[in-house]
């Protein structure tokens, strides 16, 4: 039986996750666990678990996360999570100064304070790839780039740029960019056979050369009002040139910042706001063994 659980909310724009410290308290991060405390009605409530912090036995001074999706699955990294994470790390006493580096499943991230009390957070998303065999996707040759390319739904083609950056993401330009078309879309393209690891699905409007506007669906969580997924819309209208270096991403939940580094590296700023701290009792999910 479940034994009391520690736990920590916050959201950013929307998104909210659940942080959850291995050296505070015990848990085990199974998938029926994990979607029990994600049950908005039966637990507490959110689009995701943030699990550490975590030792880095090869690089000291750096902080473990893995990253659960509601579902139960385990993600590669979140640019969302990320934020979150950084602004934990500093409150509860793990990382002292402005900066931090968090490992997930694709590396080491740097992330940043960008105002003293945690409430702006600037991490480093990496570099992404727009080649078929990094996102993955086998609908093209491994080594080709998948740009404006073609994938047949049961509904008809859909035009996509697809890209890896530390998770896989398809982004389509189709006219009307809205949460009806993000929740009939989403889906069809999320478990597409031509994505064999699944994929995260953003709707974008370029509204000029320094904003877009994206819907999101995203992979294990669905319809979500905002997520770091902005990172890979804006990467996929830089890559086709419709942007500049500075970008805007506006989301229903709110708005991120992406800046564009020369040597290719995507940086994401934006709020991170506390809900709240609790503990879960002895036995919060009696159903499960």
């Amino acid at each position: 039986m479940p034994s009391e659980l520690l736990f920590s909310k916050f959201h950013v724009l929307g998104n909210d996750y659940l942080v959850v410290d291995p050296t505070r308290t015990a848990f085990e991060p199974t998938p029926p666990l994990i979607k029990a405390l994600c049950d908005r009605r039966l637990g507490i409530g959110s689009d995701g678990i943030l699990f550490g912090p975590l030792e880095v036995p090869d690089h000291p001074g750096t902080f473990g996360l893995r990253i659960f999706n509601p579902d139960g699955t385990e993600a590669e990294t979140s640019g969302d999570g990320l934020r979150i994470f950084a602004r934990y790390l500093f409150e509860a006493g793990h990382a002292q100064g402005s900066a931090c580096r968090i490992r997930t499943l694709v590396g080491i991230s740097e992330a940043k304070l960008l105002a003293p009390d945690g409430s702006l957070v600037q991490v480093d998303m990496g570099v992404p790839s727009f080649k078929a065999g990094d996102i993955p996707f086998t609908g093209i040759s491994s080594q080709l780039e998948v740009l404006e390319t073609p994938l047949f739904l049961p509904t008809g083609p859909v035009t996509i740029t697809a890209l890896n950056l530390g998770n896989p993401h398809c982004v389509i330009f189709p006219g009307e960019v809205s949460p009806a078309n993000a929740c009939r879309l989403g889906p069809k393209i999320e478990r597409h056979p031509e994505f064999p690891e699944r994929v995260n699905v953003l709707l974008v409007e370029v509204v000029d050369r320094r904003r877009i506007r994206i819907e999101i669906w995203e992979r294990g969580a669905g319809y979500t009002p905002a997520s770091g997924s902005s990172c890979a819309a804006a990467a996929a209208c830089k890559r086709l040139g419709l942007v500049e270096d500075r970008v805007s991403v506006q989301m229903p939940g709110g708005t991120l910042d992406i800046e564009f580094a020369p040597e290719g590296h995507i940086f994401m700023s934006g709020p991170v706001q506390p809900v709240f701290q609790g503990h879960m009792l002895p036995g919060w999910a009696p159903n499960l063994s």
